[in-house]
């Protein structure tokens, strides 16, 4: 399929909708047009999957009008209607329907798509309990096979059976009936494993005081287990009250996400709509072995030709600017706490294992020697230790500013840890003469060498001071410049006893420091100096000059780095779809939420060139010449969901290997 790059089909996704169509109890030719109608709507929106709820042809709350020959008669006369509808459609419809066969009834899901009956999908499991009576009228379908006459045409029936696109990659759609996802084993779950992708349901339950919580914990936990997509489609408003009411819930997950719902007791039907990533899903499925060894049931494969979109039809869907930083409002503090504290634990175990001594940290006034001294003094804390158990040291260089120092020996006096101060120009002056380097006879020679002969020493006085003090130094660099290898190899950042920040990514470490603040870990003094270190701009301060050493002036800005790193890193993404994801999440400042309590000021929006010029560097740098580094870091905890780099656990690559296949897929993104 060749498509625009703006178009979400290029990069995997698919455009799912579910419905509730105004319905009347038995009034099939009324129900037949409030569905046409909704078909209709969804092609308008460029849907590629709508479904519409149990039985909504005929109503599902009719009793034993199910069994009336007129009735039946009229609903298989209405499915050729709509059978004939789809043909100039977008969408491949799901509709609800009592279907006659070999004598007997069954509760089906239909799909039609381009004027075909695809398949018909019978219900599993009937419930016949407290307000349901459904084996009174149907028969159970979980066993069935073989096909069903549908206005004279034979089609595909049974349970067994799985409908795949030929040009849309990802587009694999299983159906399910309400019951069949409240059993133990629901058949959704043989599906996926068979291949299905997008799971549906149609579903004609009532409503009842929290019942739509327990819907969203069986659809939220099904998209998991299956490592698929759940889309539900409840019956609403039309529906009959006689004993009974109907709430027309719609809600679609992927992969334990909600990504939409529709507004429940709706009084117009409407479409609630989701752009379901089927890459993401498959990429997940590859890295879970235990997915893999569950078996492969027999399904049969229905393929059908789909003719997606290949142009920008919009994107329905919600992307985190800031994968790694907690989203969800209503657990910010739980997400939060669980951060912070994987790192004062890792530490703290780490501690005890080494006999205790002392906490070596060098404390530079910027944010990763921020964050890993506020972990270590809640270590004391924690095992009732005095926070002089840290020993920092601030170790001013050529071109250390007297703000970061400032805030480095404010924060440290602030938490009551023993300071010092080491002044390493004469060692590196001594260093860098020793080399015949060209600063030592006053040229202004700021090169790589220059750089890191400050960095190397700093790390070698920790080391020895850690040794002095029968202690072990604190690593300092986090996860975000391990990925582009933003460290001084083996005799600097990229070395330590313990790399308590190596989970870390950079936003994250900023968001973790302001939740410190908000959450009163310390006092107010520590937080006035934490919110100054915040504001201070990100710099290595090895080069003296007018103008700061601004980081992300020459690696480009970290949230757009992290932002790399997560779909690189968590799900193999091409550079090309890392890429169309950036710039939906990061094109609009207005568009989109952002992390809660996010500062203004540092609100920003990048454009789809800009976005592409700092991602060919990280790939350049995270495939190319980093991974050396990476493979002989220290110790460090895995923080979040998002991975590691650690080459003991997620992530193994050789030290040797070449960025050219990434940069090659770059390519394909428009300047």
């Amino acid at each position: 399929m060749t498509a625009d790059f703006a178009s979400i089909h290029r990069h995997g996704f698919v455009r799912v909708a579910t419905c509730t169509p105004a319905v009347r109890p038995a009034d099939v030719t009324f129900n037949r047009d409030a569905v046409l109608e909704q078909m209709e709507k969804a092609d308008a929106a460029r849907v590629d999957l709508l479904i519409c709820p149990e039985l909504c042809i005929s109503a599902y709350a009719i009793d034993d009008l199910l069994l009336q020959s007129a009735l039946l008669d009229a609903v298989e006369d209405a499915l050729a209607d709509l059978a004939k509808a789809t043909v100039g459609l977008s969408p491949v419809v799901l509709v609800g329907a009592p279907l006659r066969r070999d004598g007997r009834l069954y509760n089906c899901a239909v799909v039609l798509s381009k004027g075909m009956v695809l398949g018909v999908v019978p219900k599993s499991y009937l419930p016949n309990y407290r307000e349901y009576y459904e084996k009174r009228w149907f028969a159970s379908g979980r066993n069935s096979t073989g096909e069903i006459t549908i206005a004279g045409d034979a089609v595909p029936f049974g349970a067994d059976l799985i409908f795949e696109a030929e040009d849309l990659p990802g587009f694999l759609l299983h159906a399910e009936i309400c019951e069949d996802f409240w059993a133990p084993t629901p058949p959704s779950t043989a599906a996926a494993l068979a291949g299905a992708v997008i799971l549906a349901n149609l579903s004609a339950s009532n409503i009842v005081i929290g019942k739509s919580d327990d819907r969203h914990v069986l659809c939220r936990a099904q998209s998991m287990r299956a490592v698929a997509a759940y889309a539900y489609s409840a019956a609403g408003s039309g529906e009959s009250t006689t004993d009974l009411a109907w709430d027309g819930q719609g809600a679609i997950y992927e992969l334990g996400d909600l990504l939409a719902e529709s507004k429940r007791f709706a009084m117009e039907p409407d479409l609630c709509i989701a752009d379901v990533d089927t890459g993401r899903i498959l990429s997940e499925r590859m890295r879970t072995g235990t997915f893999n060894d569950a078996g492969q049931p027999n399904f049969r494969r229905i393929r059908f030709r789909h003719s997606p979109d290949s142009n920008d039809i919009g994107f329905h869907r919600k992307l985190r600017r800031f994968p790694y930083i907690p989203d969800r409002a209503e657990n910010i503090d739980q997400d939060c706490y669980e951060a912070f504290n994987i790192q004062i634990d890792g530490l703290r175990r780490r501690f005890e294992a080494t006999g205790g001594g002392r906490m070596v940290i060098g404390i530079s006034g910027g944010l990763d020697s921020t964050h890993a001294l506020i972990v270590a003094a809640k270590v004391c804390d924690r095992l009732g230790l005095p926070r002089s158990t840290i020993l920092g040291y601030t170790m001013p260089g050529f071109a250390t500013g007297e703000e970061t120092k400032g805030n480095a020996w404010a924060l440290m006096r602030a938490l009551g840890i023993e300071a010092a101060e080491i002044d390493i120009r004469p060692a590196a002056t001594q260093m860098l003469a020793d080399m015949g380097h060209p600063f030592a006879d006053g040229k202004p020679q700021y090169d790589i060498t220059f750089e890191n002969v400050q960095a190397g020493l700093r790390t070698d006085y920790l080391f020895r001071l850690a040794n002095h003090h029968r202690g072990f130094v604190v690593g300092t660099g986090d996860l975000s410049e391990l990925a582009l290898g933003w460290c001084t190899y083996g005799v600097g950042d990229q070395m330590s006893h313990y790399g308590v920040n190596s989970g870390v990514p950079k936003t994250l470490i900023q968001y973790l420091i302001r939740w410190a603040i908000s959450s009163n870990q310390f006092d107010e003094a520590t937080d006035a100096i934490l919110s100054a270190i915040l504001e201070t701009e990100i710099s290595p301060e090895l080069v003296p000059g007018a103008e700061l050493q601004g980081t992300e002036a020459t690696i480009g800005p970290y949230e757009l780095h992290d932002f790399f790193l997560f779909h690189i890193l968590r799900y193999g993404f091409s550079p090309s779809k890392v890429a169309f994801l950036a710039q939906r999440a990061w094109g609009d400042i207005e568009k989109g939420n952002w992390p809660a309590e996010f500062p203004q000021a540092k609100k920003n929006e990048y454009d789809l060139a800009t976005i592409k010029k700092w991602l060919r560097g990280f790939v350049n740098r995270f495939f190319a010449t980093s991974q050396f580094k990476r493979s002989a870091m220290p110790n460090g905890p895995k923080v979040s969901a998002g991975g590691s780099l650690s080459p003991r656990g997620d992530w193994r690559a050789p030290s040797d290997s070449v960025a050219t296949v990434w940069l090659n897929d770059l390519e394909n993104v428009p300047d």
